[in-house]
Order: C-alpha cells, then structure tokens, then sequence
C-alpha cells in the first residue's frame, strides 16, 4: 500500500540500494540531516525513520525535528526484532528493518493511523499510554457501557469523556458536563433532577435537570467520588432502570443518558471506608479508562506547547528551557503546563521562552507548594491527611519543647510525675490515628464544635473533615 508522504525516511545510500523494503513507495528518501531538516520546514511529516546504522539521533537533533511539529514520531530502524528492548525517551519506537515490504508498509500505515486517531479525539499527544487511551476509546465508544475515567485533576478527564461521546451512536445528541465536587449535596440533587415550583425556598419556578437536557446523549458526572451515599442512592436507581423523581415531584421520570462518570481518586479506598456504595461503583465502572499524569508521559510536553501557542505567532523556546521543563514533576498535570504556556504567551508575545523564563516560573511553583499540603498528584483526600499529620508533627515539636523547657527550669532532675500531665494525652506510644483524632476532637472543643471553624483551623475541607468525623465516631 502506498503511503501519502507523511513519513520520512533518513537512510545511507548503501543501506537503501541493499534493503528489501521499496522506501520510494513508503514514503520520501533523505540522506543526510540537514536534508531532513528543510523538508520538515517545507512540509508536514508525521512520522520519520532513522536508518540506525548511520545516524545516531541525539535527544538535541530529536527536538529539533520536531520544532515545527511536536507530534513528529522518530522511530529507529533495528536489525532485528526489538522485542522486549525499550527505546530511547526521545524516540517513540523501534521496528525491525529486515521484516520485508510488505510488513513495513503495514506497520507504517498503523503509526499514521493511530496518530489520526488521536487527531480526530482532540488528544495532544504521541506518547503510548495516550494511544493506549485513544484506542480503549475508540472500542468502546459506540456501545452504550458505562465508564469511569481515573486520573489526577488536570490530566484531561473531560477531554476524554467528550471524546467518547462524538464517537459515539449518540453523538448528535448533547454532551451535559457537571462536577459534582463543586456543589452542595442538595443543589446538586436539584441541578441533576431539575425541581417542581416551590420545592424549597426560593425555587420561583419549574427547573429542567441536567439528567432531562441530555435526554439520549451523555451526562459527564465528574468527581462522582465527592458525592454523599444518599445522592449516590438516587444515582444508583438511574442507572439501574432509567428512572428518577425531580425534586419536589411525585412523578416518576425515565431517561435515556450514557453516564460516565471520572475521579481523580481510588474509589476502592473510599468503599472500604464506607464513602462509597460498591454497588454504584460497579455499575459505573464497567469499563475504566485511566488517564495518566503529565509525569507519566513528559514526551508530550513540547507538543502540547505547540498546541497552546498555535494562535501565537512566533512563541517558541530554546533548548534549555524544554529540557528543564521535561524535569520537572507537574502535580498540576497538563492544566498547570496550559497555565505556564498562556503566562508566557502574555509576558513575551512572540518571543523565545528561554531557562531564565522557565526558572522563574518553577521557583513561583516550588515556593507555593511549600504551604501547600502535597506536592504531586495527591488527592483530596491525601492532601487533608498530610495537613494533619503535619499539624500533629507540629504539636509534638512544641511538647518537646515544653518539656525541655519545664525541664531547664525545674531545681533537679525532673520528676516523671510532674510530666505526665503534659506527655499523657501526647504519648508517642500513639499512633499516627490516635494523634489525628485526638487532634480534631480539641479543634472541634476550641470551635465550640464548629466544622466550617474546625476544618479552616485544621486546614483542609469540609468534606474531608466530614469524612473524618465519621471515620472516628465523632458525629
């Protein structure tokens, strides 16, 4: 099969008269670097072949023939099956040179297809564990299955959500979005359900839920894991026979809506602490696709830079700033490497972003995760246990130094007696549980049992401070 002159191939002369493969046919022959380098400026090549035997890619040359198109896959030439063997960070494959032409047409012709794939979901991406994405979508996308979408906030949840909806059966019907996470639990009944006139203060009129507006579409339930066992009851019966009673009605309503569902935590956990219902869980997770963090598959950085400056006329980067960038850790995923784009992009309109810009801005990110309660990829969740534990840490540094105070200013050697008092609710014999309990219970004492008050002072949220009140019995 003949290819459409998206690959390039960088080849010796000897290697070329002696190969089993017509390259001519697959794609356009080059034979020296700098030939490869005009053609990428001339035309658009997705996909370059490196004869390995006389061209030794650096990460350097890598990056620069993919300067004017971050999703150019390089792939090396082997001389025999790469099995098992693992390419190069800065390379995106291997493939056997002696396999005959047949099978290198085919192989070719699977590489651009997979990459048109991404394309047409929208995904900004030539790392395999986004292709491995795109094609879990792509197979389940036209039943109507439930899925759930794991994966840290700011990976692209949503994206692939959207994605398995356009490829869907029910891709003319609408695609409905909501967070559950950034709702009370009774307006967030109401926004789902919709409510009958005078359902409760201040409903003036009839309301349309969001399971209505996507009547035989797709309804996008993101952070479902921050939702309450009772909504989660309500959800339940909609995915079980279709129907629901809005808010203040009487009337049973059917719907015909795809759920998929995401969260950006293990629901198994939050199961075993009774949070959620197992039942939910298995019905919204018939299938589960994990989408992963931008550490995960840093090789995708400089094409999506790409992508968020596409509309900004001359914005670009030296080498130095992309190789730091590739270092860094991005607990924001790919939201934050958006933020850093758009902030440059405002700071130096059509200029070369270089290490110095890049520093600053990693210095900015560093010094705000010092008050921060994790500093990649936590949950909500993990980020409250962190705060108290460091709270915890904290107060055990200052009984210390009680003691040691007490202890410098008694006439002799201290009496365990005359210690006890300040060690007996401290015991380091405690565990790590027994110290956060203990901890909340006082916060709770000094707020009067405020919870809004208790969780400020402990610094996490309600819902975690929810979470943990019934964890330790202190409802």
């Amino acid at each position: 099969m003949k290819q459409d002159k998206r690959t390039a191939i960088l080849i010796s002369r000897d290697n070329l008269s002696g190969s089993s493969v017509n390259w001519s046919e697959i794609g356009i022959i080059v034979e020296e670097l700098p030939q490869l380098y005009q053609l990428i400026k001339e035309r658009d090549i997705s996909l370059v072949i490196v004869d390995s035997d006389s061209f030794k890619i650096r990460p350097a040359v890598a990056s620069r023939i993919r300067r004017g198109n971050g999703l150019t896959e390089i792939w090396k030439l082997t001389q025999s099956e790469p099995n098992g063997i693992e390419p190069a960070d800065y390379l995106d494959g291997l493939i056997s040179g002696d396999v005959g032409h047949k099978a290198m047409s085919d192989k070719i012709n699977q590489i651009l297809s997979t990459k048109d794939l991404l394309d047409s979901y929208g995904i900004v991406a030539r790392s395999s564990k986004m292709k491995a994405v795109a094609e879990t979508i792509r197979s389940i996308a036209a039943t109507d299955v439930a899925v759930l979408i794991v994966g840290p906030s700011g990976s692209g949840k949503e994206l692939v959500a959207s994605a398995l909806h356009k490829d869907s059966n029910r891709s003319d019907k609408p695609f409905v979005a909501i967070n559950c996470g950034a709702l009370a639990a009774g307006l967030l009944e109401s926004e789902l359900f919709g409510h009958e006139k005078g359902a409760f203060t201040g409903s003036v009129g009839k309301r349309e839920g969001l399971f209505s507006k996507a009547e035989g579409g797709t309804l996008f339930l993101d952070e479902i894991s921050e939702t309450t066992p009772e909504m989660q009851v309500k959800l339940l019966r909609v995915l079980e026979d279709g129907t629901y009673y809005p808010v203040g009605s009487s009337t049973v309503r059917k719907a015909d809506v795809r759920i998929v569902a995401a969260t950006n935590r293990d629901l198994t956990e939050a199961i075993n602490e009774k949070l959620f219902r197992e039942d939910l869980y298995f019905r919204i997770s018939a299938v589960k696709i994990i989408v992963p963090s931008l550490l995960e598959h840093k090789c995708d950085i400089q094409p999506l830079l790409h992508h968020f400056w596409q509309n900004k006329r001359g914005m670009s980067y030296t080498d130095s700033a992309l190789e730091l960038l590739n270092k860094f850790d991005w607990p924001g995923n790919v939201r934050q490497l958006k933020n850093f784009a758009d902030r440059m992009s405002a700071f130096k309109p059509g200029g070369i972003v270089d290490n110095k810009d890049v520093e600053k801005f990693l210095t900015e990110q560093h010094s705000t995760a010092k008050h921060l309660p994790v500093s990649t990829g936590k949950s909500t969740e993990e980020a409250g246990q962190e705060l108290i534990y460091r709270a915890i840490i904290s107060l055990g540094s200052e009984v210390r130094l009680l003691r040691d105070l007490i202890t410098s200013n008694l006439p002799g050697e201290a009496d365990e007696s005359e210690l006890s008092g300040i060690q007996g609710k401290y015991s380091y014999d405690r565990t790590v549980e027994d110290m956060e309990r203990l901890l909340i219970e006082q916060t709770l004492d000094k707020t009067a049992g405020n919870r809004k008050a208790t969780a400020r002072r402990l610094g996490i949220g309600e819902r975690t401070l929810y979470r943990k009140l019934k964890k330790y019995g202190l409802t």
